[in-house]
């Protein structure tokens, strides 16, 4: 398939965007196998019968590399709590917060649990997204964390978009454990990776290292075992607090830490050296009333990736939306137009330890986003508006 008379986004290259004006794009399968100008097209290609875009915009399929995509139930009422005044106890004392998500979760199927989650896969996919990334973490005992998993497994058989799947049973405390934090570690989390691994339903493991959550050694005996294992690593970290996190996650070689709200400048240069991604997260800062910004001029003086991400999931950033997070990362945190868009491509797919995608070049994969737009700035400039013109997956529209 050939592709003419566009303006490309490739991400990748000299210049702002890594722009290409009067593109073209050769795809032969699922690869691209020539993109650049159209005036340098090989010869071989010239007799193609090709789409003419008009001078639309091309981009990379957009990426969403955090989620907690696959979950029962919704927080909607706890929302209402919030806002009619209620505390964060108050809400807990009648059951809200994370263990009624566990409940919902626990309570529901797996065929549930896929019906539920693809409407929210919908949204993404109708904006240009290509690749997800759908986390465990709301079912803290072993049979919940596999069928969550195995239901993350069966979205791309169900719908035109590949998963990267992570177990995060160190996501929270249930409340059977309450107090025995070490011994949910060691009785639940562990065994519930080791037989998740096995089932080959995982293909990262990640944790909430917080005060609310886990300490910082008891993350590090989960990522032991990943790293026996042979799984790369993600980390929640210094979302609510300074706790060494981003350090911690640095020290195991992670793909990326993630909210890194309250990361300090050492945090960062050891994440920079680590080549670990700062994967940011500003739908749970929006909802969640946060004030506390990422370091985001100390992770840029320190060269360190940056992805956007939409951490959809019902309690804390119920967002399905990239343009949105794009906007979001604009506004609230000062990203340029550009580090966002590279957020939600090339630096997502970096957090996700994907190589075949997030740019547009010859031998990546050919998942492309074409717009109804001039200027890729526009992607991170509209506010609830869906420019996108189609989506092409694997080589196919």
């Amino acid at each position: 398939m050939l592709l003419k008379n566009a303006n490309l986004t490739t991400m990748a290259g000299p210049g702002a965007y890594g722009l290409i004006e009067d593109g073209a794009i050769v795809m032969d399968g699922d690869r691209i196998v020539f993109a650049g100008p159209q005036a340098d097209l090989p010869a071989e290609f010239a007799g193609l019968t090709a789409q003419d875009l008009g001078g639309r915009l091309v981009t990379p399929a957009l990426i969403d590399c955090h989620t907690h995509i696959v979950a029962g139930g919704n927080r909607a009422r706890e929302f209402e709590m919030r806002l009619e005044g209620a505390s964060y106890e108050e809400i807990a004392r009648a059951g809200g917060g994370i263990v009624s998500t566990v409940k919902a979760t626990r309570a529901a199927t797996e065929d549930e649990l896929l019906a539920d989650a693809l409407p929210r896969v919908d949204a993404l996919i109708a904006e240009g997204t290509g690749v997800i990334e759908v986390k465990s973490g709301y079912g803290l005992d072993r049979e919940t964390e596999l069928r969550m998993l195995r239901a993350a497994r069966r979205i791309a058989a169900e719908r035109p978009i590949r998963v990267k799947t992570t177990f995060l049973g160190a996501h929270a405390v249930p409340p059977e454990y309450t107090g025995r934090d070490d011994v949910y570690i060691d009785e639940v989390c562990i065994p519930a990776l080791r037989a998740a691994h096995a089932e080959g339903l995982v293909d990262a493991v990640d944790g909430f290292c917080e005060g609310i959550a886990f300490q910082p050694d008891q993350i590090a005996r989960v990522f032991d075992v990943a790293k026996e294992l042979g799984l790369p690593v993600k980390l929640h970290a210094e979302q609510l607090s300074n706790l060494g996190g981003g350090k911690l996650a640095a020290s195991y070689g992670a793909l990326s830490a993630d909210h890194i709200e309250y990361l300090d400048e050492d945090g960062v240069a050891v994440m920079a050296e680590a080549g670990t991604t700062a994967v940011i997260l500003p739908g749970a800062f929006y909802n969640l009333r946060e004030t506390q910004v990422p370091p985001i001029d100390a992770l840029r003086k320190h060269g360190v990736p940056m992805a956007l991400a939409t951490d959809a999931n019902p309690g804390s950033s119920p967002l399905t939306s990239l343009l949105l997070t794009m906007n979001m990362g604009c506004t609230l945190f000062w990203m340029t137009p550009e580090e966002a868009l590279a957020g939600v491509t090339r630096n997502a797919a970096r957090a996700l330890g994907l190589g075949d995608c997030g740019t547009i070049e010859a031998g990546k994969r050919a998942d492309l986003a074409i717009w109804n737009v001039e200027h890729p700035a526009e992607l991170a400039y509209r506010i609830g508006f869906n420019p996108l013109h189609k989506r092409i997956f694997g080589g196919r529209t």
